[in-house]
């Protein structure tokens, strides 16, 4: 469905970010992104959905494809129009909203042509707690309500690729549990592909088919999710585990040891 091929994206024409990365995600498939603050997941992510512009990147070399179609360059609104949507970090709303109205500005997007009162019913299936907040201002919501409206924003518009940009972030682990169960409903009731950067690898990891670990703006591995989960290297860095499963702080893990070879 999507593929990422060498792709370079550098800002200011100065800083260069990517270094050709090359990744894909298949139809109806969860695939997470791990990595660092600052490996470049982000930026990823917004060469894919058009964001770039708004930061002064672009792609300079490489190509990005959706279904066969290059999207490489298109505005963000026809990329959207075509069936991506990224949901961003920071869960950004309109503050000054009421919740159904927040909901109401990704309903006018649908691509499937269903009515808006149809586009709300569904996301309260999903989300019943924004059902009881439906009149309630934005901006007066906990980070958890917030989440969920900015992926109901999104879901809204009946997306075939979502983008999701570390939806667990400052969430409690209940909340984080009940988002990613969410996340795993959403791909297979509507069928809806998910490119996932997180850096909860443990629940990321759990509820993914396939995994990449990006490290200074590279791919230094990837493969199933299953085989990344258990991988020694991705227990040290993420989850600060030694070999033999004693506990290590950050500070002895100098830097990510990479694998010669991706996993098969």
């Amino acid at each position: 469905m999507l593929e990422l091929n060498n792709v370079e994206v550098m800002y200011s024409n100065i800083i260069l970010v990517l270094k050709g990365v090359s990744l894909e995600v298949q139809e109806n498939h969860i695939v997470v992104l791990l990595g660092a603050n600052g490996a470049g997941k982000t930026t990823t992510l917004k060469a894919i959905s058009g964001l770039l512009y708004t930061e002064t990147g672009e792609v300079t070399d490489g190509d990005i494809t959706f279904e066969g179609h290059t999207i490489k360059g298109v505005s963000p609104h026809k990329i959207v129009n075509q069936g991506i949507v990224q949901v961003q970090e920071g869960r950004r709303i309109f503050e000054h909203f009421v919740v159904e109205e927040e909901l109401k500005v990704g309903a006018y997007v649908s691509s499937k042509g269903t009515t808006v009162k149809e586009g709300l019913e569904m996301i309260y299936t999903y989300f019943p707690q924004l059902k009881s907040l439906r009149r309630n201002t934005c901006g007066f919501l906990s980070g958890g309500e917030q989440q969920m409206l900015v992926m109901g924003r999104a879901l809204i518009t009946h997306p075939k690729l979502m983008l999701l940009d570390e939806p667990s972030l400052g969430l409690s682990p209940l909340l984080v549990e009940e988002i990613f169960r969410i996340i795993q409903r959403i791909n297979k009731e509507e069928k809806t592909s998910i490119l996932l950067v997180e850096q909860n690898a443990t629940a990321s990891l759990t509820i993914a088919q396939y995994g990449y670990v990006m490290e200074n703006g590279r791919i230094v591995m990837d493969g199933p999710a299953d085989k990344l989960r258990d991988n020694e290297d991705i227990k040290e860095f993420y989850l600060g585990l030694s070999e033999v499963g004693q506990k290590k702080s950050y500070q002895d893990i100098k830097h990510y040891k990479r694998r010669k070879r991706w996993l098969a």
